[in-house]
């Protein structure tokens, strides 16, 4: 009977020894860190608020919510379905992390999280990582952030204003500075390019609206799952132009050279009027753009820090 015992409670702190690993290690995969981020980030956030608009949410589901817009005056736009859910946003975008890879070259997102461990890792970066109303997640889209103080609100009083033919988007002031730490520590931990435009703009946010006593108890609860903090949360770390990247989050991760392929890529050529960039091969309109408007670029990574997008037309 004593042997028994003592098995079973062997078997009690094997078994929690493993929850306590499951529970406190970085996710590796997106689905994974929307759970974790629920049960240890945001548990106890829904009555708070969520990043653009503020609004409380009621959770459902394993990493979900249903956000109460009446009671935070929220206008639904265009998507109601989409509009009655809460969604994990990526502050720095996943295409934009994603189309500084190869994967995403050869099959996009899907190729991606198929085919790369360093895409999957920033996809489920948990300092990225946010609830926010649906519709608000669609419509900010992958566009970079901007001002724009004569653009009315589209959603009710969410204080959130998106351009969409300029493809800008302008959070409220509240977050602001947090937006702006979280694209200095995605861009310095995984060795993104950052035009110089939104890093000006970050700058200044970042210096506007200081860190939060919310955003210190954030970056502490990723932290402990993440195994690093945000340096630029801490204040151990500063972003400064033409900033140089200390790239820890590539020293663990085996990161492949690039491929005869993805040089072939060399050459970009940018429009300066549709800011769409062409490739010398499979691109129509490679040489159908007018010296005024031509910019040449050195990589498409390149083209894309200077917010440029890809032509669609191109195969």
């Amino acid at each position: 009977m004593y042997r028994f015992s003592r098995y079973g409670l062997g078997a009690s702190l094997l078994a929690l020894w493993f929850l306590s690993c499951s529970l406190f290690a970085a996710p590796l995969s997106f689905e994974a860190a929307k759970a974790q981020a629920r049960e240890q980030i945001y548990h106890d956030r829904n009555a708070l608020g969520s990043l653009y608009c503020g609004c409380n949410w009621e959770w459902t589901g394993r990493s979900g919510g249903r956000p109460d817009l009446q009671a935070c005056g929220y206008q639904i736009r265009a998507q109601p379905n989409r509009a009655q859910r809460i969604e994990w946003e990526h502050i720095v975008p996943a295409s934009l992390f994603g189309q500084q890879r190869q994967c995403w070259q050869q099959g996009g997102r899907s190729n991606c999280k198929r085919t790369d461990p360093l895409f999957n890792r920033m996809e489920a970066d948990l300092h990225n990582l946010t609830p926010t109303v649906g519709e608000v997640n669609a419509d900010r889209s992958n566009y970079r952030f901007g001002v724009l103080p004569s653009a009315p609100r589209q959603h009710g009083r969410c204080d959130f204003k998106v351009d969409f033919k300029a493809r800008v988007a302008e959070p409220r002031n509240a977050v602001k500075g947090q937006i702006a730490r979280t694209y200095f520590y995605m861009h310095d931990h995984y060795d993104l390019q950052l035009a110089q435009q939104q890093q000006r703009l970050l700058m200044a946010w970042d210096k506007q609206f200081p860190v939060s006593e919310w955003e210190h108890l954030r970056n502490q609860r990723a932290s402990t799952l993440m195994g690093h903090d945000n340096p630029f949360v801490t204040g151990t770390r500063y972003w400064t132009l033409h900033h140089r990247n200390q790239a820890d989050g590539l020293k663990s991760v085996t990161v492949k050279p690039a491929s005869k392929e993805s040089a072939a890529h060399a050459g970009v050529r940018g429009n300066r009027r549709s800011q769409l960039y062409h490739l010398p091969r499979g691109c129509p309109g490679y040489g159908q753009i007018g010296e005024n408007n031509r910019v040449e670029f050195g990589s498409e990574a390149e083209a894309l820090a200077k917010g440029f997008r890809k032509a669609g037309n191109c195969r």
